[in-house]
């Protein structure tokens, strides 16, 4: 069976594909990102969990007219995958190589130099302003993750983008996980707006019921696309934090179903005013040992793909510190220890 990447070199390669094609070609790039990291190492469970939401991106849009930008970056080898860099791809992590990140001087498609988190809403705002000023219609995308939405300058960006006929799209990407699992309030809110299975199945339920109604069905269909999800507000009426904010939400979407990406993301095109649009994935999706410990394969060294077992390396840096701060710990009872969402990085030495 033939592999639809080989012959994806360019972003005009990517968008030439049927839009039948893709779930195919998502199979594909996940094989390949599970390959080349397995030798290089590299962030492979949050890429595993973005692969159909960036080919979706990339088939609505039109980088770099249209601006696209990751948060946190480590989410952009898809990206990079789609924009030229594939044959690139085994020079990750080594000296003169491909970045792990986004990077201007890289390509012209590497909007903003994200070294971590929480910059994408703000940077995208300001450029999706200064579009407005000039008169263009180009569309900026902040695709935000991985727990960097917690991050008080997401909030700045989410404060400020209150401005109507303002291209910009806000992709929250909700995995469920920072680099552990996400904890806290704002986790707890997400949960509530993933959870909606009653407004979902109502909703795919009156659809279902409506095509079985000749001559109006179809007609009647279009009107419930169309509304204002008068039926999400009486079902969750916690689901309005994000429109108090002045965005059009739109969400919770399955991340994995590229059809329906598609057709969403064309939604949120024809929105003038800022829109947040939710979408639910798996971290590590395709690959046995990152689904079932995504935390472990968020940022990964080499590894053999059959067995799972990642390579011995050198201490690293959180590892001296952890162990550090555990012997301190021992010592003295009032230490405290705070995490940036990574606490198995950190504490899995002997408490």
């Amino acid at each position: 069976m033939s592999n639809k990447l080989d012959n994806i070199n360019t972003l005009d390669d990517f968008k030439k594909l049927n839009i039948n094609e893709l779930p195919d070609l998502a199979t594909d790039i996940r094989e390949f990102l599970i390959s080349n990291v397995s030798k290089t190492g590299g962030h492979l469970a949050p890429n595993l969990g973005v692969v159909e939401l960036t080919m979706a991106l990339h088939y609505v849009f039109d980088s770099p007219k249209d601006k696209i930008i990751f948060d946190v970056g480590h989410q952009c080898y898809v990206h990079k995958i789609l924009t030229g860099r594939k044959n690139k791809f085994s020079t990750l992590r080594k000296m003169n190589g491909i970045s792990g990140f986004p990077k201007t001087r890289e390509s012209i498609h590497d909007i903003f130099n994200t070294g971590h988190s929480s910059t994408s809403i703000s940077s995208a705002l300001g450029i999706a302003t200064a579009n407005k000023l000039a008169g263009k219609n180009d569309y900026t995308i902040a695709v935000i993750g991985d727990g960097a939405l917690t991050g008080g300058l997401a909030f700045e960006g989410l404060n400020n983008a209150k401005i109507d006929d303002t291209n910009l799209i806000v992709v929250l990407n909700d995995n469920q996980m920072s680099i552990s699992p996400s904890v806290g309030n704002l986790s707890s809110y997400l949960n509530q707006l993933r959870s909606s299975s009653l407004y979902t199945s109502s909703k795919q339920g009156v659809k279902k019921f409506l095509g079985y109604i000749p001559f109006l069905g179809k007609f009647l269909t279009t009107i419930i696309e169309n509304s204002k999800d008068t039926l999400r507000h009486l079902i969750l009426p916690n689901s309005r934090m994000f429109e108090q904010f002045g965005f059009t939400y739109l969400g919770p979407i399955n991340g994995h179903d590229i059809n329906d990406l598609i057709k969403i993301l064309n939604r949120a095109k024809k929105v003038k005013k800022p829109v947040l649009l939710h979408v639910v994935t798996m971290k590590g999706k395709g690959y046995e040992y990152a689904e079932k410990n995504p935390d472990t394969f968020h940022g990964v060294g080499s590894f053999d793909i059959e067995s799972g077992k990642i390579s011995e390396s050198s201490p690293s840096y959180s590892k001296r510190f952890g162990k550090e701060l555990v012997k301190l710990a021992k010592e003295n009872k009032k230490v405290v220890a705070i995490t940036a969402a990574m606490p198995k990085r950190y504490w899995s030495f002997g408490i």
